[in-house]
């Protein structure tokens, strides 16, 4: 039985595509895998067709993304593996249980869960209290995207003292996402927010000789608030379902006293309202 694929194999050409973003050779690949050079070209050129095992290894090795994977076991003639079931799918609930507690345990500080679009899936009512001093909900209904939020002129970067510092740092991490060329919401998100007024000149402004500080903080400011507060963001470990992989937690921590003590103010505030 022949088993070889033809000579413009589209596995082999998304694998070779994968493998050169990652920027390793066919032997420092092959070394990983624990396979021949040999072989890899083999796959690489249509030569020879792999296993869905291989298909899986070598994924694996390159840290593909999910829906990608799929994209892969589909060139190499497999059905996909991995699905997208909606957060609130009955089997996901130990996963909603666990975000809800994260987010419970960051009070009085905020914290929102994020999808792979940058939309707001989740928050505590820390985030809406103190986030809420400065913007307001999207009208109709339509998710809060943190991406669209910081540089729509209409938006949070209204009150961020260092807009333009903050910008910059996620215009290089959308520009990155996108560049593989994959990241369709990547692609799309760059795209909007290079149309926003004033982001494009932001290329010209790097500087690339001065270090980026330790950590960034975000600074805000409107009538007597102002507030500054770092992130640290979280991912679910391991995940097998293409929205898991996708989400993320951002905690936000005070990063000054007054910030620190407003977050309390704020929550105790909170607090005697909802028992009134």
């Amino acid at each position: 039985m022949n088993t070889t694929v033809p000579a413009h194999s589209p596995f082999g050409g998304l694998l070779r595509h994968w493998r050169t973003g990652r920027g390793l050779s066919q032997l420092a690949l092959a070394i990983e895998a624990g396979i021949s050079t040999r072989h890899l070209s083999f796959l690489e050129t249509g030569r020879a067709q792999p296993s869905r095992a291989m298909v899986e290894l070598l994924a694996g090795m390159l840290d593909i993304p999910l829906n990608e994977r799929n994209s892969l076991l589909l060139a190499a003639g497999y059905a996909p593996t991995y699905e997208r079931r909606p957060l609130g799918a009955p089997d996901l609930l130990p996963v909603q249980r666990a975000l809800d507690f994260i987010l419970k345990q960051q009070e009085p500080y905020p914290a929102i869960v994020v999808d792979g679009d940058w939309n707001i899936l989740k928050r505590n009512r820390a985030s809406e209290r103190i986030f809420g001093l400065f913007v307001a909900d999207p009208p109709g209904g339509r998710l809060a995207n943190t991406i669209r939020t910081m540089f729509h002129p209409r938006g949070l970067r209204q009150y961020v003292v260092n807009w333009e510092e903050m910008a910059v740092r996620m215009l290089y991490k959308i520009h990155r996402d996108a560049a593989t060329g994959v990241n369709e919401a990547a692609i799309r998100m760059r795209e909007e927010v290079m149309s926003y007024p004033g982001v494009a000149p932001l290329w010209k402004v790097v500087d690339v000789d001065t270090p980026a500080p330790a950590m960034m903080s975000i600074k805000l400011k409107k009538g007597e608030w102002s507030l500054a507060f770092f992130s640290t963001v979280s991912m679910l470990g391991m995940p097998c379902d293409l929205a898991l992989q996708d989400l993320k937690v951002e905690c936000f921590f005070p990063a000054d006293c007054a910030t620190d003590e407003a977050a309390h103010r704020l929550a105790v505030d909170d607090l005697a309202l909802l028992h009134t």
